[in-house]
């Protein structure tokens, strides 16, 4: 599983009709409208690195009111939930 963390700028009426639009497309877990630099963040899981090109650079960037993206790819997990589910795949 690849999880990727996109900040989104967006056009300020467009705001929650975005995040709306985002939040229905596959590979999106979650989008958040926040304070600061960027307008939302959204984070992606998805099964291969070559599928974020699909869901970020395909889908979601094109989407009228995004006016830039940023995107992070996470390494590692350090949740208190995914280190539980580590040790219960036997990753310790």
């Amino acid at each position: 599983m690849v999880t990727a963390i996109v900040l989104i700028d967006a056009e300020t009426n467009r705001i929650p009709d975005l995040a709306n639009r985002i939040a229905e497309m596959a590979g999106v877990t979650e989008v958040f409208s926040v304070t600061g630099r960027h307008d939302l963040v959204a984070i992606v899981r998805v099964a291969r690195n070559e599928d974020l090109a699909d869901v970020i650079s395909d889908r979601m960037r094109h989407l009228e009111g995004i006016v830039a993206t940023e995107t992070l790819i996470a390494f590692q997990a350090y949740s208190k939930q995914a280190l539980e589910a580590g040790f219960e795949l036997g990753l310790d």
